[in-house]
């Protein structure tokens, strides 16, 4: 979090050094003040060494004391050190009656051959003098202090988190600091597409207005998390070589009431100063959810209340253009998604095989590799986002630094593939050979139902080594090509391949295990989905049964039907996934043989291809060379 400003122009710059100087004399004035306090309050009289009382008795009388002076409760006396220079020594003053005469009587090395000794009387101050002391200069020092930070504030100085009332707390970025361009951004051409309007109209605003064509005053961004959409707004500045404000939702709610308010004021204040700009608002959900009776918070509402008319008050024919991202639309205020505020909303969805080929490349760029199989590459990370292909290249860079290899290889990728998604290979894990033998059969159950479906994805690449994720083995599979349809049948397919793992393990091994937890969630899932949100039920038709909210951040469901129908859902369900089994168990007990040899050869190598799996089929006959 940022709570002060970052002004990095020329301009900026030069506005910021005088306050800088300024801030340094008040600093040199206030020491001073307080040096001249403390020079009167508690003058020094130099460099004593304090010694106890009765050693300064003991040096009286052993006639080793020159000079005594005696100022109200200490005792300053000189002697000779061993040197034989002389030496100011001080001690507490003691109620003694007899000092006085051991001084007459006690011999001194001057030359009289006694000591001197006086007593300063204390010094009173003037009753005036101790009034301006204690009273005027304080209270002179704390007003001009408090004025010195009031005009800090009014200014929107660099004043840090000192009482930032009026201060919007937004990252400011120069139109030159801007580097990222529309060429970093990549799988996401269509909002590309509709971005660049806004770059052409901050470049040629006549072009449009010679039409009577307005500038959208907003764009909303939309979509999953690590889609782009806060590089796709840096790079809309880039391209628009404009300043670029960057602040956070969360940054204008503020405990007391009215400061979110005044941050947003301040905000629209320093946008309409640098016009053309850009601002952009991160997690807008934050400030702008729909207000509603259950709200509860008056100083989020007056913070959105203020939004809505800043937005409603710029002209935007000076250039000022906001976008805005979030992962929850649903959850947003209508009066924030209208016209006229926001014209436009973009979505930013997880981009397609073509797209998260082009985002591979665009990272790609900055690392050394040989040739890339970009497209085995992106088959196999189907549902990633564009952060999440770039810390799968990452790592590929990372384990090609770890193996001393001089270039990032497809093979790289393709682990750090697994990396991301199981985590990293356990090498040291103990797994007993009985075990291990259930691990190879249950991933050898899941590739063989796969292998023997018509509609199914293909076997890419079968494993019994664990990963740090708790998975102890997995079978994967790829598909040829980019699907957006889902049909009934691929569905069902699928449920009877995750329930493969479990059939195996019961027809061969005459056991079942915890490693199927995962696959009877996944299946749940779909079969669920298949009744309540896809109408795939013989029973319940086209009915929707439920309701997902959220959908971007994992979804959140509730059922919209009767308890009645709750249950029977249930029955729906356990009976689906139930036919998905007895289909791979039907599957495996007519493939034995083969299922022993995948097994076996699995268990030599661990780790074997689709490929091989494939080529045990064919020798079998089950699937034509």
């Amino acid at each position: 979090m940022y709570n002060r400003y970052h002004l990095n122009s020329m301009d900026q710059k030069k506005d910021q050094q005088p306050k800088r100087q300024f801030s340094w004399v008040w600093l040199f004035w206030c020491v001073l003040l307080l040096t001249l306090i403390n020079g009167l309050v508690f003058p020094n009289v130099g460099q004593q060494t304090a010694v106890d009382y009765g050693t300064f008795i003991s040096d009286i009388e052993k006639g080793k004391v020159k000079k005594v002076q005696i100022k109200d409760d200490n005792i300053f006396f000189t002697m000779d050190d061993k040197q034989g220079k002389e030496q100011t020594y001080s001690t507490t003053s003691m109620n003694d009656s007899q000092l006085v005469n051991r001084l007459l009587a006690a011999k001194s090395p001057n030359k009289s051959g006694k000591i001197e000794f006086t007593k300063v009387p204390a010094k009173q101050n003037s009753p005036l003098l101790d009034f301006f002391i204690w009273w005027v200069l304080p209270f002179i020092i704390m007003y001009l202090l408090w004025g010195y930070f009031q005009k800090r504030l009014l200014k929107g100085g660099t004043g840090g988190n000192f009482m930032s009332f009026g201060q919007s707390g937004a990252k400011i970025y120069a139109e030159s600091e801007v580097k990222t361009t529309f060429a970093d951004v990549a799988g996401q051409d269509e909002a590309k597409n509709t971005l660049k309007e806004i770059v052409d109209f901050l470049h040629d605003p006549k072009k449009y207005t010679s039409l009577g064509a307005k500038l959208p005053k907003g764009a909303l961004l939309v979509g999953p998390p690590g889609t782009g959409k806060t590089l796709i707004a840096r790079a809309v500045a880039g391209e628009a070589g404009v300043p670029f404000f960057s602040i956070s939702g969360s940054e204008f709610v503020q405990m007391f009431v009215g400061m979110g308010a005044a941050k947003v004021r301040d905000l629209f204040k320093q946008a309409q100063e640098k016009a053309p700009c850009i601002i952009f608002i991160d997690e807008i959900d934050a400030i702008g959810k729909s207000r509603d009776t259950a709200m509860g918070n008056d100083e989020r509402e007056q913070t959105l209340n203020q939004l809505l008319t800043e937005m409603d008050g710029f002209d935007s024919d000076k250039g000022v253009v906001i976008l805005a991202a979030t992962n929850r639309p649903e959850s947003l205020d209508k009066a924030l998604l209208r016209p006229g505020r926001f014209d436009r909303r973009i979505q930013m969805e997880l981009p397609d095989l073509e797209g998260r080929k082009a985002i591979l490349q665009v990272h790609l760029k900055d690392i050394k590799h040989d040739k890339i199989d970009l497209d085995i590459v992106g088959r196999a990370t189907a549902g990633s986002s564009g952060a999440d292909l770039a810390n799968i290249v990452n790592e590929a860079a990372l384990r090609a630094v770890r193996l001393h290899k001089p270039a990032v290889t497809t093979e790289d990728l393709e682990e750090s593939v697994e990396v991301v998604i199981a985590g990293e290979q356990r090498k040291g894990a103990v797994i007993s050979p009985e075990e291990k033998k259930i691990i190879s059969y249950h991933e050898i159950g899941h590739a063989m139902v796969g292998a023997l479906q018509s509609n199914s994805a293909p076997i890419h690449k079968i494993t019994i080594i664990p990963r740090t994720s708790g998975a102890l083995g997995y079978t994967m599979q790829v598909d040829a090509g980019e699907k957006h349809l889902m049909s009934k049948e691929e569905l069902e397919n699928r449920i009877a391949t995750l329930t493969g793992g479990r059939a195996a393990e019961e027809a061969i091994c005459h056991t079942c295990t915890t490693g199927a937890s995962n696959d009877i969630e996944q299946a749940t899932i779909i079969a669920r989905a298949m009744i309540t949100t896809y109408g795939m039920s013989e029973k319940y038709g086209m009915m929707q049964l439920e309701n997902v909210t959220n959908r971007y951040l994992g979804g959140n469901s509730s059922l919209t039907c009767s308890n009645e129908t709750a249950a029977d859902i249930d029955k729906e369900v356990r009976d689906m996934i139930k036919a998905g089994y007895m289909k791979a168990y039907q599957i495996i007990q007519d493939h034995l043989p083969e299922m022993h040899e995948a097994a076996a050869y699995l268990l030599q190598k661990e780790t074997i291809t689709g490929e091989e799996f494939m080529a045990i089929l064919k020798k079998h006959g089950d699937i034509k060379a």
